[in-house]
């Protein structure tokens, strides 16, 4: 019988359990999906494979470019073995075209081009439902240093230049996406790195032509089957077999 891991956090959509070995979590992937704050919540058979798969992918592909994050490897269909890190509690939140919350705010329809890459912020606290905070906010209370906040914004311009132009070269259209961020220190010296995920849950992915969503919007707004939504994501990306259309037990390409 294995011995029983030690259980540093449970999320939403995610369980980080301690370490095979010293700085390092185990991020396990749940099939859990929420929305609105946790109020809409159902269980979707295959949806964490396909999201350890997926995050693995970009990941790595932001290494290869040398963008730091916290992802050393993939263990198996559902965790990955990452760095821990110290997060910094906000959802960095970037948007090239309005949808949800902007849309409403601002009284934009939903795809309309924006005039340039946006960053704004959440403040990470579930019962509060991540309310948006500005800079002043994060700086007073000391989430964040401003030279930490400058970093923050070319971390995140970068992964949307990268995810961009990965999405775009399979017909989708990245609308926005959030990141966390987390700090790992060596010795005195801090460093910023892209942490937690990225996956369909943390876009919003519209197909070029059509329009059709192929994200968590799916399951928000009761439009299909979500995990077809997230395997014809992977499919494109040359992660499952081309013929795939619907997933019920996952088979990924390693």
């Amino acid at each position: 019988m294995a011995p029983r891991r030690k259980k540093i956090y449970e999320g939403k959509a995610k369980i980080l359990y301690e370490g095979t070995e010293p700085g390092t979590l185990i991020q396990y992937f749940k099939d859990d999906a929420t929305a609105f704050n946790a109020q809409k919540k159902a269980t979707i058979e295959g949806k964490g494979v396909l999201n350890n798969r997926l995050s693995e992918f970009f990941m790595t592909g932001l290494t290869n470019i040398g963008v730091p994050n916290h992802f050393i490897r993939r263990i198996n269909m559902r965790e990955q073995l990452v760095r821990q890190v110290e997060i910094i509690p906000l959802e960095v939140i970037v948007r090239n075209f309005a949808a949800g919350s902007i849309s409403k705010r601002l009284g934009m329809e939903e795809g309309t081009p924006l005039p340039r890459p946006i960053v704004e912020y959440s403040f990470k606290n579930d019962e509060l439902g991540d309310p948006f905070v500005s800079e002043e906010y994060i700086i007073a209370f000391g989430w964040a240093a401003q030279q930490d906040l400058d970093d923050i914004v070319s971390l995140a311009l970068r992964v949307n230049d990268f995810l961009s132009g990965v999405f775009f070269g399979v017909g989708i259209k990245l609308i926005d996406f959030k990141i966390e961020v987390g700090r790992i220190w060596d010795g005195d010296f801090m460093r910023l790195v892209v942490a937690d995920e990225i996956s369909p849950d943390s876009c919003r992915l519209w197909d070029v032509k059509t329009g059709q969503k192929l994200d968590k919007d799916v399951f928000r707004r009761d439009l299909g089957n979500l995990t077809d939504a997230y395997t014809e994501v992977a499919r494109r990306l040359g992660l499952m077999p081309a013929n795939t259309t619907s997933l019920t037990k996952p088979t990924l390409i390693n």
